[in-house]
This record gives C-alpha cells, structure tokens and sequence, in this order.
C-alpha cells in the first residue's frame, strides 16, 4: 500500500501507535532495528534518524560510522503480534551515507540496483519463495533445543502434527500484515513446517521474508517453541529450504511463456535458466551462506546438489513446474532461509539477465532422476556438481568478476572476508562427532 507521510502520522495518531520500529537488515541477512516513539516519527520520515553503522556487522568502519536510516514509506505496518493498547508499528528503511547518497553495503541497496537494470530492459521481476522452517521445543531458560516430542510427515495433520496450532496463529498474523497466504502445511521431516505466499515484485518479497521470518519466531515463542530456519538442525532427516520461483513479465505479460514452444517457454527463459546455471557455482556463497548450509546440500534427502534443469523432475537444481500462461516460472532449488534475500534475489536476477544479453541457451534438461545416474553417466551429460562446502564456494565466488560487480567491491570484500573467517572458525573447531569417533579409539 502506498503511503503519504501525513497519512502515517495520521494512522499512527488514530490507532494509537506508541512505538515504531525503523528496520533494516545487515549484509548477512539479521533483521536489526531502531525503536522511537510517536513524538519522534515526523523527524524519521524527514529521514533524521542516525544510528552508528560501525556496530553493525558488515556496515561501515568505525571512521565513517554515522549512518541515516531512509524508511520506506509504502512499508508502513502496525505489528499484530504487539500490544494493542499503546501499539507497535514498521518501517522498512534503507541505509544512507551522511552525503545523502545511498550506502553501497545495504542489501536493499545492491538489490535496488540490479531491478533498476531490469527495468531499463523492461523487465518486472517477480519472485514467491517458500520458507521452510523447524519448530522445536525450548529448555527451562527459554532457550532453543532440537528436541521434538513429534513424527509427524510430509502433509500429515493433528494430533499427529503437533505445531498445527502453531501454525495456524501464524498464518493468521501474517494475513494481518498483509500476506496473501497460499497454503500451509507439515514438510517431510518431524517437526518441519512449511508457509507459502503469494508472488510479488522482488523488493516487497524480500521484505516479506524478512518480516515472515519475525512472525513466525514470535508467534512460535508464544507457543513455548522456537522457530528455527537454520537448513540443517538435525542429522538423518530432510533440511530446510527456500524454493525460489522467479519470472519476468514484460507490460503486464508473463514473457517466460510461450504457447508455440513444446515446453511452453519462450527464448527469454531459456537464456534465464542458462544464466542461472552458468553462474550457480560462484553464487552458491550467498543463496547458500553458511557452513551448515551445506550439510543440506547432499544427496538422499530432497535437496539439489547437481547444476542441472527439467520441467518433469524435481532432482535437477533448476526446475520449471507445470504451470504455464501467466504462472510460468524457473524454480531454483538450492538457497536456504540462511541467506540474506536481497542479495539472493539480486544475484539470481542479474544472473539471469546476463543469460538474456548473452542469448545464452541452458544445455538439455535431465528427464531422469540425477541421483540415479552413474558418475560417468553425469560427466557425459555435461552436470556440474554444487559447491561441496562453503569454502568451495567462497572460493568461486573469489574468481567472479560478476559476482563483484553486482555486489561491488566494498560489500564483496566485506563478505568474502566475513565467510572466510566463518570456514577458519568452523574448522578449528572440535566437535562431539570427533570426540566419539576417536577419544577412546588413538
């Protein structure tokens, strides 16, 4: 909805707004926030709130810390999950430099500047992701667990699902933020949950994200449960993922179709797909950003490890469900709820508009199920496997000179540096796997 900033004010004043929060969101994808109060509103949306950006991880150096936060008017929400006496409203906000000049390493910035290139094409990019997610209980201080008193599977309902009430308070706060709820159900795994809504414009979907993420944990607190998007928490079942479904429309007309074309698509979705897969490997690190992003990315349990595409099979990394007209769309498979979405979006988008200004052409879908192939079998067929670990996939991302370019410089080094240290970490570390594999064996 779009809003004047006197229409806020005047909301805010007839609802009995108390408290807004001015959100943003670092480079690696943590929701982080500025609380006012009603007197200090018009000075937000005169864009006079500072905050110091060096204390956020990914933003500015200590020297050029003083940041403005810049809401986005058309983000105004009151948070149905807060009081409603002495209410709680959102804005969404963008970084800005003392110069006025938007910050380079703002997410939303670097995903701004990639729809503005699809826009100068023509392009509108739409995108529906869906958010899988855990629901475990919590110990005695509150604090999460992967403990789970349930068994439930994919499609199953109470009292066999035990989060279904959960769930249900989710769906419904959501509907009170605006989301236009698709369906919702249990996953495949005990305890996995899964939301679908609607698709929009990329920006508003990666807004979505943001504030679906912020429901569903505070309602799931309320519920004496902790919602956790982590991919992999537990070990021998299904991970979480965050299905991408991504299309470009053209003057209000969906141009990844095509009626003439025996799989319904049109050149334009060919060289997307093409895009994507060309690029999978160096933008691995960010749909799939952390070390335990990884641990998903194996085979037997649902999610894609080989770079390949097919509109009749759910192995391949790239797939095109069956909807055709103006539901036409190319589904990636691989990012994780992990990642940060304005940077997901971005570079899967100017991925595969590089397809397009290339005219490339994806090679030939996989009808046969991938992880049924024979390793020769798949070296024939030209399938690239994903990035085994996140410093393979750093690794990648190093050698891209696209990957930087739509990043830019200062954010890819901020972020190259940032996962490089998280691998170091991660190795050093010794885990309880470790412990009962040797301590009584050496």
């Amino acid at each position: 909805m779009r809003y004047t900033k006197q229409e806020i004010i005047k909301i805010a004043d007839e609802e009995d707004v108390e408290f807004i929060r001015l959100q943003f969101t670092d480079l690696f994808g943590t929701l982080k926030n500025v609380a006012i109060t009603r007197s200090q509103l018009e000075k937000a949306l005169d864009n006079k709130c500072m905050f110091d950006g060096s204390s956020i991880e990914g933003f500015a150096r200590i020297e050029e810390s003083d940041m403005y936060l810049y809401p986005d008017l058309d983000t105004f929400e009151i948070l149905p999950f807060r009081p409603h006496q002495g209410k709680v409203a959102r804005l969404i906000c963008d970084v800005y430099k003392t110069d006025g000049t938007p910050y380079e390493s703002d997410p939303r910035y670097v995903l701004k500047k990639v729809l503005k290139e699809a826009e100068d094409m023509g392009y509108t990019f739409n995108v529906g992701p869906e958010c899988e997610f855990f629901l475990f209980h919590t110990d005695d201080n509150g604090c999460p667990t992967t403990i789970t008193h349930e068994n439930a599977s994919y499609f199953d309902l109470a009292p066999t699902d035990l989060g279904e009430n959960a769930r249900r308070d989710m769906v419904l706060n959501l509907e009170d933020l605006g989301f236009e709820i698709e369906a919702s159900h249990h996953e495949v795994a005990p305890a996995q949950h899964e939301i679908d809504f609607k698709y929009d414009e990329a920006l508003k979907t990666a807004d979505n994200i943001m504030t679906f993420k912020l429901t569903v944990k505070t309602i799931a607190k309320r519920h004496g449960l902790y919602a956790s998007f982590m991919p992999k928490p537990k070990y021998g079942v299904c991970g979480s993922g965050m299905h991408t479904n991504m299309s470009l429309f053209k003057e209000g007309k969906n141009i990844f179709a095509d009626e003439n074309d025996e799989r319904g698509l049109s050149k334009e979705a060919y060289s997307f797909i093409a895009g994507i897969m060309e690029h999978m490997r160096s933008i691995s690190a960010i749909t799939n950003p952390i070390v335990n992003s990884y641990k998903r990315l194996v085979p037997g349990y649902e999610a894609p490890t080989y770079i390949a595409w097919s509109a009749t099979n759910r192995s391949p990394l790239v797939r095109v469900p069956a909807a055709r007209g103006v539901g036409t769309r190319v589904e990636l498979r691989c990012p994780d709820c992990a990642a940060n979405p304005y940077l997901t979006l971005a570079v899967c988008l100017a991925a595969g508009l590089d397809g397009i200004k290339r005219g490339l052409v994806p090679k030939e879908s996989v009808q046969q199920d991938i992880y049924s192939m024979t390793s020769k079998e798949r070296d024939e067929a030209g399938i690239e496997n994903l990035p085994k670990n996140l410093y393979e996939a750093v690794k990648e991302m190093k050698k891209s000179s696209f990957v930087k370019d739509v990043l830019g410089k200062e954010t890819f080094d901020k972020y190259v540096y940032a996962k490089e240290s998280e691998w170091m970490e991660y190795t050093s570390q010794v885990t309880d796997w470790e412990i009962n594999k040797y301590l009584d064996r050496i």
